[in-house]
């Protein structure tokens, strides 16, 4: 297991579509495993391959309960299969450090993939977590949440966001054992 690099805003990888899983195999579940870790370096809820410069359909999530445990779950190949009402909420991005904007989103969904080991998922989630599936599975798609704004929105931070690409990172966004 070990912590990898975030890509950022700017980096043409977060901008691909992530091909579909096909081999289940131990180099797979090594990237789950550092997936988990690189997440939880960083303090995100979600992280998605292609994150890491990995261009395959896979998600970590784990996202707090107000009353309960963590929802924590790995999907493979995730696939939306129904949506219903929306939500505005605010999101941030590791890829996207210092940035937190309103995003509409489906307030509830449910999705299907498969686990690490190539076991049927289904789904139904809700609020924060249908909030942290569907900004994820965006990733995989290449789709950025600041792509969800509004064009005026997107001139508003086209300052942070060039400042980001460049490499201008704030500090406290790096995990302890990258920071200088």
């Amino acid at each position: 297991m070990s912590v990898r690099r975030v890509r950022y805003y700017g980096d043409p990888v977060l901008r691909q579509r992530a091909q579909l899983v096909r081999e289940f195999d131990a180099s797979l579940l090594a990237l789950v495993e550092d997936m988990r870790e690189t997440m939880k370096a960083y303090n995100g809820v979600g992280l998605a391959a292609n994150q890491i410069g990995v261009l395959q359909r896979v998600l970590v999530v784990d996202v707090p309960q107000q009353d309960g445990p963590r929802h924590q779950h790995v999907l493979i190949n995730p696939a939306i299969e129904k949506r219903s009402g929306t939500s505005r909420g605010e999101e941030g991005c590791l890829s996207i450090p210092g940035i937190y904007e309103d995003v509409s989103r489906a307030e509830k969904i449910k999705v299907r993939a498969v686990d690490e080991k190539g076991a049927p998922v289904e789904i139904e989630a809700e609020d924060y977590l249908a909030r942290a599936i569907q900004h994820e599975i965006d990733h995989l798609d290449g789709v950025l949440f600041v792509d969800r704004l509004s064009a005026l929105r997107r001139q508003f931070l086209r300052r942070d966001l060039e400042a980001i690409s460049r490499g201008e990172l704030p500090e406290d966004h790096l995990p302890p054992a990258a920071r200088p």
